[in-house]
């Protein structure tokens, strides 16, 4: 587990607090449909791009009759924060055919490594380490890709209220 740093005030230590009564688990993970917008931003812009990305697949989904099967995710294919190689996706019930720049994949079959984290979006960074201990300390190894699904709405709640599940698939 990451240290307290009680230095930072008691909303910071609550914050980690909330983050490590979240534990960490392996699982299988079913192949899951989606369809996706993938694309290359930095930090500062993801805000909006996911916003836009997910706007198009929503709009798209409608206009084929049908809706999204689970929370909408982001996939990161790298770690670089000015040059994100990143997957913007919703879970479909069916494969579907994309258009455009939408298109449709499968998030494969395979163990995950997950945890939920509460918070933030610009202070996640302790579940990730959080993630990354447990699956070393497991003896496990990730792909490489991190996986953010949206468990609740920002709009509709607290920024310290909001739920996100981190998924590292294993190797």
């Amino acid at each position: 587990p990451l240290p307290l740093r009680y230095n930072r005030g008691k909303a910071e230590k609550s914050r980690l607090e909330r983050i490590m009564d979240n534990p960490c688990t392996i699982r299988e993970q079913e192949p899951q449909p989606y369809l996706a917008i993938r694309t290359r931003t930095s930090m500062g812009q993801m805000g909006s791009v996911l916003g836009e990305s997910y706007g198009a697949i929503m709009a798209y989904l409608g206009e084929v009759g049908h809706q999204p099967a689970g929370a909408a995710f982001a996939a990161f294919h790298n770690q670089d924060m000015q040059d994100m190689d990143v997957e913007i996706g919703m879970p479909t019930a069916v494969q579907l055919e994309g258009r455009g720049k939408i298109y449709g994949s499968v998030i494969p079959a395979g163990r995950v490594a997950e945890c939920v984290y509460t918070g933030s979006y610009r202070q996640m960074e302790p579940a990730y380490q959080q993630l990354a201990e447990f699956v070393a300390e497991k003896g496990e190894e990730a792909t490489g890709v991190a996986y953010e699904f949206y468990i609740d709405d920002p709009s509709e709640k607290a920024q310290e209220e909001v739920r996100t599940l981190i998924v590292f698939p294993l190797k």
